[in-house]
């Protein structure tokens, strides 16, 4: 009798208490970058956010976050102790899950792969060589050249903080012109380094597409070449700096979506379906293309996302060897 009761109230205790994917989300999600507003990880959230959350539930919000410093780093290490609920998941680049772990002296407290659910991918992107419109070049055929004479730091380059895509651009450019060297001006954002350069405090860079498309389109900076195989479709008068100074230079980024270990599994397919809905869809797409991302085609699962996570960081950390870039702590 008494077992046939406990029976009895362990089913209406599962009865009254739905499961984490029936209530799932509770509240708003916040959606962290690792970078500040004006960047290309904060452009892509927030181009995604709204329609990302009403594809997670009719009513569903998310908000975005910006948590900047070292490259992402530091939003990173933030995000694996957070509550796996589904509630903080991140937008995330290259930096700080393939770069900063592999030249940071003794690596990121965090492991990329095992610290971390990841959810599915975004997008990829190029990055573009700018200048100040000033420069004393006005191609990338000249800058080249400019860069090649020149003398040790006599030209300084702004990036979006150090162990970044942008700086780690610069150093393979730098071993591409014969060992060139240049003073590096770190900033917090792909935003600020912008402006850096558009007001001379640095005179070059290479910029994530996104961070830079508006200030090339408005003029702010030269936009000279971008990093990718093929012109960008939305940029179609800018050659590759392959096919105008440097043969066979490529330098892609991406951004993927992940959350803290240990989501639930019901959660994480959620999501992950809610995220593969988004990139799909031909407005978010338009979006993504005009502000130099090309939305992720083809399958989009967690398993996917991982094992991309797995072969860029391989791919870092060959890159990071080559160059010689290392980070101190």
């Amino acid at each position: 009798m008494l077992r046939n009761l406990a029976l009895a109230a362990l089913s209406l205790a599962l009865l009254a208490s739905p499961s984490a994917a029936q209530t799932y989300p509770e509240r708003a999600i916040t959606l962290v970058t690792g970078f500040a507003p004006g960047g290309s990880t904060d452009i892509a959230s927030r181009l995604i956010s709204e329609r990302f959350a009403q594809n997670l539930s009719p009513n569903g919000r998310m908000v975005v976050e910006n948590r900047a410093g070292a490259s992402g780093v530091v939003a990173s290490d933030w995000l694996r102790r957070q509550a796996p609920d589904g509630h903080t998941i991140m937008l995330i680049e290259v930096s700080s899950h393939a770069i900063v772990p592999a030249a940071l002296e003794g690596g990121t407290a965090y492991d990329p792969i095992a610290d971390f659910t990841h959810i599915g991918m975004v997008g990829t992107a190029p990055l573009i060589l700018v200048s100040n419109p000033n420069f004393p070049a006005r191609t990338a055929t000249e800058v080249a050249q400019r860069l090649r004479a020149s003398r040790p730091e006599e030209f300084a380059y702004a990036t979006s903080g150090v162990g970044s895509i942008p700086h780690l651009a610069v150093e393979v450019m730098a071993l591409a012109l014969g060992g060139a060297r240049f003073t590096h001006v770190p900033y917090r954002s792909g935003g600020l380094m912008l402006t850096a350069i558009h007001q001379g405090e640095g005179q070059f860079g290479i910029a994530v597409l996104a961070s830079a498309a508006g200030q090339v389109r408005d003029g702010l900076v030269r936009g000279l070449a971008v990093t990718s195989r093929e012109r960008f479709p939305s940029f179609p008068d800018i050659p590759t700096l392959g096919e105008a100074a440097i043969p066979g230079f490529e330098m892609t980024t991406w951004n993927m979506i992940i959350g803290p270990p240990g989501l639930p599994p019901a959660v994480l397919a959620q999501l992950n379906r809610a995220l593969a809905a988004t990139v799909a869809e031909a407005p978010i797409r338009e979006r993504l293309l005009t502000a130099g991302v090309s939305a992720w085609s083809g399958a989009n699962t967690p398993e996917g996302a991982r094992d991309f996570l797995a072969a860029e960081v391989a791919k870092y950390r060959d890159v990071v060897a080559r160059t010689g870039v290392r980070l101190q702590r």
